[in-house]
């Protein structure tokens, strides 16, 4: 009984829609039937018998729904058996349940003779055949939503997975690269090499932090980009140079994203102290951060997984992608804020 009524109170609206219909059918029908308007036509006593009647159609139809091997899926054929199957029994228990009704009031003469028979046949089936259809469009509805969001959980947990993997690929790049400049630190210069221990072991923990994240704030990054780019300073001086211009602090970026892209600018250019790289990170409507293009010689060819990572990370939580230009002179790569919130 308990599960009863919470099945009509998850489903309280298409009983609602249901009992409305009733109603208003109800009105129409005894305004043609009797001619005339007055205070009977609008009792919803018939509405209210409706609605208790649809609602046996209702348990036959699910009956054989859920007597089928995969309830959740059935096509043409199946769906005419089960309104068919229930269609007849429907009208076969309204019968059985009338005559008990007739019998308890000695009514049977006036209630199952042919005429009436007949009458009430027609509109039994005329009614199963409405309110059936009113049901199974329901059903459709709602095994259609509940496809959907499966559908949508499981494209997020697909989601989960390729950021996941993503991140997996970039925290040891992120620490290996910096263990090499430590290794070399070590042979240059001692002390040196034990400030970059410290302050890489302080912003490595905001990267086991960050790893857990989808988003981050741009005032978070932002230190984080400074406290790293502090390493840079520590091997190569003044060879390349960070210049920040912020007029908007408001929003989320993907962590590490701007440590990607420092390390990218000096990886990819050669910095010394009389010619050095300029790195600008402009943060206005987009993050764009930008350096003036200094290739070095006999450099490496690089497979770009750091930026097609950042640019497959972008793709999977937002709808804007990073732009990267090129130019002659300059490289400058824009990354979308990210204002709502999809965590």
């Amino acid at each position: 009984m308990k599960r009863l009524l919470y099945t009509f109170y998850a489903n309280r609206y298409f009983f609602l829609f249901i009992l409305l219909f009733a109603y208003f059918q109800s009105i129409y029908t005894r305004i043609i039937v009797r001619g005339n308007v007055d205070a009977y036509i609008f009792t919803p006593d018939a509405a209210i018998a409706t609605l208790i009647s649809v609602s046996i159609l209702y348990l036959i139809m699910l009956f054989f729904i859920r007597k089928m091997i995969n309830p959740d899926v059935f096509g043409v054929q199946e769906m005419i058996k089960i309104f068919s199957d229930s269609l007849v029994i429907f009208v076969i228990a309204t019968y059985l349940i009338g005559f008990v009704i007739a019998f308890s009031f000695n009514t049977i003469e006036r209630n199952f003779n042919q005429q009436t028979l007949i009458l009430s046949t027609l509109s039994n089936f005329l009614d199963g055949i409405i309110y059936g259809s009113f049901f199974l469009a329901y059903y459709y509805f709602q095994q259609n939503t509940k496809k959907q969001k499966q559908l949508i959980s499981y494209n997020q947990a697909i989601s989960e997975s390729k950021i996941n993997q993503l991140k997996t690929q970039l925290n040891p790049h992120f620490l290996f690269n910096n263990l090499n400049v430590l290794d070399q630190l070590i042979d240059e210069d001692k002390n040196k090499a034990s400030e970059f221990l410290n302050e890489f072991a302080d912003i490595y923990r905001y990267v086991l932090q960050a790893s857990d994240k989808k988003f981050v704030t741009i005032e978070d990054e932002l230190i984080f980009a400074e406290h790293y780019f502090k390493l840079i300073a520590h091997k190569y001086g003044n060879a390349y140079q960070l210049a920040l211009t912020n007029k908007n602090n408001h929003g989320y970026i993907i962590p590490l994203a701007l440590q990607l892209l420092l390390e990218n600018a000096v990886q990819h250019n050669l910095g010394t102290a009389k010619n050095p790289v300029s790195i600008q990170i402009h943060i206005d409507n987009t993050i764009r951060v930008t350096n003036n293009y200094i290739p070095k010689k006999n450099a490496k060819t690089t497979s770009g997984r750091g930026l097609n990572n950042l640019r497959e990370q972008y793709k999977l939580l937002t709808k804007t992608p990073i732009e990267i230009q090129n130019h002659d002179s300059t490289f400058s790569v824009s990354i979308p804020i990210i204002h709502k919130l999809e965590q």
